[in-house]
């Protein structure tokens, strides 16, 4: 099983209102996660990205988090005060070029040791290329067409050093990029930083399927979870590659009690205070892109139809087509007497283990057995201290099991996951 831990502070999902929860800037916060991480032998310490504080109704959304630090000036700090555990950064193929990008993650990965790992986002949003020279100028249609060609172009940068440590040049033409010289950092200790791609939709499969060592994902049950990754394995044949080359890790919560029935109850409680009723009517907004400010969270679901395209809110991805989904929402809440904030609670979930730390350990673990996920990358509810009881009261159980490691084999993040190191294509 591999195990990765998600810096939480990104938004409302974070509960703000909790008396342990700290800064989402100050050093410490990460310090404390990254280690508590490392201590726990986890692979990776990953870091979200945003590039534009996100608006509701032409205003800063004050329900989020204003402010998030970037991400890779904050693993090259935390490569200081770690030894083993991966450090991975979410940066934006749209808006970034390869020859800084590539060179900034190369930097990282010899700060650490061979540590690296980038989360290959993308984006088609003209909102957010506002704050860039370039704007919004990249269609939809466009975003992983040039997300492929940036990480083939990144990888050639790599390997325009050779293993022995010398420097050639390098030339690369394309339909996204026309770019010549020489690159300035010797070959990484583990000869290129790790990629990972975060997308669950058929392009996002096809690209991690591509050009990823371990795709970022979401599943709602063990049948969708089996479903996904017996899917994404397959289409890896296609590119010359084995089912263990991509690791598939999904996204999850977690939840420790001393007994099922009170690790449920802590549950309740902590989406209820996530999904606060200014937030679910948010949610609703989101979705039907209208003003519900006169609706009752606690009251039914909104009976109009949604309004595409209206941009009341700015900087979040709405995921599917708005009347499936208003459609689905409305079968749960009739099916299940919901109001709208219940309704909210019950589809936005992330998977979730919940109970005592032997449920939890076995119910991890049955997901790899079943070929699910290879391993899951958990997102806390709290900043910093989210990780602590899953590490000091789970891990060691997987441990005793022999389902997750007690020591690192080796130092670099591709030992932990039992990858490869690229061969060099000079």
């Amino acid at each position: 099983m591999h195990l990765a831990a998600h810096f939480p502070g990104v938004n409302a999902t974070t509960v703000w209102a909790d008396p342990r929860s700290r800064s989402q800037i100050d050093f410490s916060s990460f310090v404390h996660l990254a280690r508590t991480a490392e201590r726990g032998r986890f692979d990776f310490f990953f870091l979200a990205e945003g590039l534009r504080l996100r608006e509701h109704n032409g205003r800063v959304h004050d329900l989020d988090v204003v402010g998030r630090p970037e991400s890779l000036t904050v693993l090259n700090a935390l490569a200081a005060v770690t030894e083993r555990l991966g450090l991975a950064a979410t940066v934006n193929a749209t808006f970034n070029e390869p020859y800084e990008l590539a060179r900034r993650l190369a930097t990282l990965d010899h700060l650490s040791a061979g540590r690296a790992a980038w989360n290959v986002v993308t984006s088609s949003d003209a909102f957010t290329g506002e704050n860039f020279r370039r704007g919004g100028y990249l269609d939809r249609a466009d975003r992983y067409t040039r997300a492929a060609e940036f990480v083939a172009t990144a990888r050639e940068l790599w390997d325009s050093w050779t293993p022995d440590g010398e420097s050639r040049p390098f030339a690369h033409e394309g339909g996204q990029f026309t770019i010549s010289g020489e690159f300035t950092v010797p070959r990484s200790p583990q000869g290129h930083p790790v990629v990972i791609q975060a997308g669950d939709s058929g392009e996002g499969r096809e690209f991690a399927a591509s050009a990823a060592d371990i795709i970022f994902t979401r599943h709602g049950t063990l049948e969708a979870g089996r479903d996904f990754y017996a899917d994404v394995k397959a289409r890896l044949a296609a590119y010359g590659r084995k089912p263990d080359d991509l690791k598939i890790m999904p996204g999850v919560t977690v939840v420790v009690g001393d007994t099922d029935a009170q690790a449920q109850e802590q549950a309740y409680e902590i989406r209820r205070q996530q999904v606060s009723p200014q937030n679910a009517i948010l949610a609703a907004e989101q979705l039907w892109g209208t003003d519900l400010s006169a609706y009752d969270p606690d009251g039914p679901l909104p009976a109009i139809d949604p309004v595409v395209g209206s941009g009341l809110v700015k900087g979040r991805v709405l995921h599917g087509d708005p009347f499936a989904v208003v459609a689905r929402w409305r079968a749960i809440a009739e099916a299940k007497g919901l109001s709208l904030r219940q309704t909210v609670i019950e589809t936005t979930t992330r998977q979730s283990f919940i109970g005592s730390p032997r449920t939890v350990a076995a119910e991890l673990t049955a997901f790899v057995e079943e070929r699910a996920a290879d391993g899951f990358i958990l997102v806390p509810h709290l900043t910093p201290g989210g990780l602590d009881d899953f590490v000091d009261r789970v891990v060691p159980l997987l441990q005793e099991s022999g389902a997750f490691r007690s020591e690192y084999s080796g130092s670099t993040l591709r030992s932990h996951l039992g990858l490869a190191e690229p061969v060099w294509k000079g």
